[in-house]
């Protein structure tokens, strides 16, 4: 299953790869790639879309699903 959640506050590929590694750490999550100028995270996986939102917003960004 795919989800997609909103993410902002990204700014370079560093804060690229800080997301997509806190949403890989996400029980459930199989894949994660983040876009920091759609401001958009796709997830592959079964994980929860509570526990991705608090992942991204642990990692210190802004997320919503």
């Amino acid at each position: 299953m795919e989800q997609q959640i909103t993410v902002t506050g990204m700014s370079c590929g560093g804060c690229e790869q800080s997301v997509e590694a806190a949403l890989e750490n996400v029980d459930g999550v199989t894949d994660a790639t983040a876009d920091r100028e759609r401001e958009t995270a796709t997830v592959e996986g079964d994980a929860d879309t509570e526990a991705l939102v608090a992942a991204v917003e642990d990692a210190g960004y802004e997320a919503s699903a």
